[in-house]
């Protein structure tokens, strides 16, 4: 799990060991409130990864082709060998703007968990959740990665989530594992939106029995239920409103390179456009502060305009 993050060019004050809090540090703390930002000259850490800001920032630049470099680098979260991110290229403010991108991509790696979270029944959750994914198959890894950056979504946009709505997060998309895990078929749907709805419906009644076989309570699934049955419709519920909104965050933050090299243009295109209507213009905001791959940001500026996504966290940071 990424526990520590290293600046090397950060200007720490002469007291103290915490950066002065400003700009995007506030951020920093704000989004991510486990990780701690450290200098590099305070790390005793045996299990570092160095990355340069100036290269992810670079024009052109698609993150897709750090993630195994990042994802393979963490070792489980074993005790005393947490993953620590050293980054590095920077001035103090832009190093802090690069962080919080690249943990926003790699925030499945952070773990953060909440009081409805924390404990022995969601540690069985995630151990039967992951007990799915054959790892082995590309698809199947990018739907289990996936699934954990929308449960880290959540908890940015809920801090107070309760477990229905992480155990939806976590199990959203639990239906691919059945339909979809060795090739993706849902460019070829003549009605996409009828063919999103049954992969709902199918998807809460397979989330529904697996949790009732790890003992989460009846109210709790049920609730689950209905929110995975109905996550691919905005609605006024509050909680499925922040379903729906984890999900296209992560579809932009983390799938969406993948799924434009995986997908004919014109699909992709489709995709962008339907995750951007799945997402409230109040979080779009959101989206200026994710690296997203050329190609992805091209098809996004032509659906809601360049001036929604100023450059100013990517380029000119």
């Amino acid at each position: 799990m990424i526990r520590q993050l290293l600046l090397s060019e950060t200007d720490f004050r002469a007291d103290s060991a915490i950066p002065a809090m400003s700009g995007a540090f506030v951020l920093l703390a704000e989004e991510f409130p486990t990780v701690t930002v450290w200098p590099l000259s305070l790390a005793g850490h045996t299990n570092v990864l160095r990355l340069d800001a100036q290269e992810w920032r670079a024009p052109g630049f698609d993150p897709f082709d750090w993630d195994e470099r990042v994802f393979t680098a963490d070792t489980g979260g074993s005790a005393g060998n947490d993953l620590a991110l050293h980054i590095t290229g920077s001035p103090r403010e832009a190093l802090a703007a690069t962080a919080l991108e690249i943990l926003t991509r790699y925030q499945g790696l952070v773990g953060r968990r909440n009081a409805a979270s924390e404990g022995p029944l969601f540690d069985t959750i995630l151990a039967r959740h992951l007990a799915l994914h054959d790892l082995s198959k590309p698809l199947v890894m990018a739907d289990y990665r996936h699934a954990l950056d929308t449960w880290q979504w959540v908890l940015r946009l809920a801090p107070q989530a309760d477990l229905a709505l992480q155990a939806a997060a976590l199990f959203h998309d639990v239906e691919r594992l059945l339909s979809e895990a060795d090739a993706r078929v849902e460019h070829h749907a003549r009605d996409y939106q009828a063919f999103k709805d049954a992969h709902a419906a199918r998807g809460a009644d397979v989330a529904c029995t697996l949790l009732a076989d790890v003992g989460v309570d009846k109210g709790t699934r049920e609730r689950m239920r209905w929110l995975i049955g109905r996550h691919e419709r905005p609605e006024a519920d509050v909680c499925l409103t922040l379903l729906n909104d984890a999900d296209a965050l992560s579809f932009f933050s983390l799938n969406a390179s993948g799924f434009a090299r995986y997908f004919p243009l014109e699909h992709t295109r489709r995709k962008v456009v339907y995750t951007l209507g799945r997402l409230r213009p109040n979080q779009r905001w959101r989206l200026a502060r994710v690296r997203l791959a050329p190609q992805v940001r091209r098809l996004l500026e032509e659906a809601i305009g360049a001036i929604t996504l100023p450059t100013t966290m990517q380029e000119s940071a």
